[in-house]
C-alpha cells in the first residue's frame, strides 16, 4: 500500500516588532491558533522592521527575541522564529513566506499553508508592504479585529479570514509609555516579560 500523501502544515504568521510583546499579541495568536485549526503560530521577530525604525530608536533585538521567548514559553502550540534576524538587513514578510516554503520543499514536505495575522488596523497598510502584490498570492490574510476598529471582511487582491480578537485595546507603543511614566505593567505583558523588562531596564527614561 502506498503511503499517504503528507499533509501541508496550516501556519499561522504573526510578526512584528514585538518592543515589547503583549498581552494582545498572545490574545491573537491563541484566538487564530483555535479559530483557524492552525497547527502553530510563530511569532516572526523582525531584524530590522524597516517601516519604524527610521523613525524612532528600537529595542536591540536579542532582547526583543528574549521578550518574545519568554511570552510564549510553555504556551502550546506557539513558537518563536528568528529566520528574519537570521537572514539580516530589513525584515520583508514576502521573503519570509518564501523561505518557509523552500525550506519545507528542501525536507521533502509540502509547503505549509500560511496564515498571515494582522490587527484590523494594520490592513490599511498593506499596499505599502515590500511586494505586496505577491505576498497576497502567498497567504490567506487572518485579519483579527481589534476594539474601536472596524473589521474588513475584504482586501481586494488578498485571500482574507476575520477572527475575532480580545477585548483588549493595547499597543507596544502603550506598554512603552507606561514603563517610561514608571506605571506597572502587570496585566499588559505576560509575568515573564514584566520581569524581563524590569531587569533590564529596557523603557526607562535616561537621566
Amino acid at each position: 500500500m502506498a503511503e499517504p500523501e503528507p499533509r501541508a502544515e496550516r501556519l499561522g504568521l504573526l510578526g512584528g516588532t514585538f518592543d515589547p510583546p503583549h498581552v494582545g499579541h498572545l490574545g491573537a495568536a491563541r484566538g487564530c491558533l483555535s479559530e483557524l485549526g492552525l497547527d502553530r503560530v510563530l511569532f516572526v521577530v523582525a531584524n530590522d522592521p524597516w517601516q519604524k525604525s527610521p523613525t524612532r530608536a528600537v529595542t536591540p533585538a536579542a532582547d526583543r527575541l528574549a521578550m518574545v521567548e519568554a511570552a510564549v514559553a510553555g504556551v502550546p502550540g506557539l513558537a518563536v522564529s528568528t529566520i528574519e534576524l537570521d537572514r539580516g538587513g530589513p525584515s520583508y514578510t514576502v521573503e519570509t513566506v518564501e523561505a518557509l516554503a523552500a525550506a519545507a520543499g528542501g525536507r521533502g514536505e509540502p509547503a505549509p499553508e500560511q496564515y498571515l495575522i494582522v490587527g484590523a488596523d494594520v490592513v490599511a497598510t498593506l499596499s505599502t508592504w515590500h511586494r505586496a502584490g505577491e505576498l497576497a498570492g502567498l497567504v490567506t490574510l487572518a485579519v483579527v479585529s481589534r476594539p474601536g476598529v472596524k473589521t474588513p471582511t475584504a482586501v481586494p487582491g488578498w485571500r482574507v479570514v476575520v477572527v475575532s480578537g480580545t477585548e483588549v485595546d493595547l499597543s507596544s507603543s502603550a506598554v512603552r509609555d507606561r514603563a517610561e511614566a514608571g506605571v506597572s505593567l502587570t496585566g499588559l505583558v505576560p509575568p515573564r516579560v514584566e520581569q524581563y523588562i524590569a531587569a533590564r531596564d529596557l523603557y526607562a527614561v535616561p537621566r
